[in-house]
């Protein structure tokens, strides 16, 4: 069970701030993306875990949602997200504000591989071709991403 369903336990659907992290993994123009569960393409990432950095946190979700893995070393802070822009309603309907670092990458190894407990699917798009049904949060991290590195 997850530090967020033990939370849950005790304090029922209250509101949480809830740390994680995201990583936009690219090549040239083209980002990674996450087809979720709920239907919705995001970038790779989640929550938080005791003990955990924020690094550990990318590094694990990344390996559980895509099957590749990056580098302590190869992840580039990117900036902080958090504030009442990032609030969120889980697919249940529990309220919470995350709190998420995000990191940039395009170094890592392996095959991706579809998870079927949280993923649909995995693919890379052109940054200027994103699927219509992107998080509105993930979108705009991605094109915070393409000002800064001017694609």
């Amino acid at each position: 069970m997850s530090y967020y369903q033990t939370l849950r336990k005790y304090v029922g659907n209250e509101t949480l701030i809830l740390p994680g992290a995201a990583v936009i993994i690219y090549e040239g123009e083209r980002v990674l993306l996450q087809k979720r569960d709920d239907g919705d393409w995001g970038l790779p990432g989640g929550l938080m875990e005791v003990g955990e950095s924020f690094e550990e946190t990318a590094m694990r979700e990344v390996k559980e949602e895509t099957g590749l893995t990056i580098n302590k070393e190869d992840l580039v802070k990117f900036d902080t997200f958090s504030g009442k822009d990032y609030y969120v309603e889980a697919p249940n309907g529990d309220p919470y504000y995350a709190v998420t670092l995000l990191f940039t990458t395009n170094q890592f190894s392996g095959e991706l591989t579809i998870d079927l407990e949280e993923t649909l699917d995995l693919k890379f798009f052109e940054m200027n071709e994103l699927p219509n049904k992107i998080r509105a949060s993930h979108l705009r991290f991605i094109r915070l991403f393409q000002e800064q590195q001017n694609l």
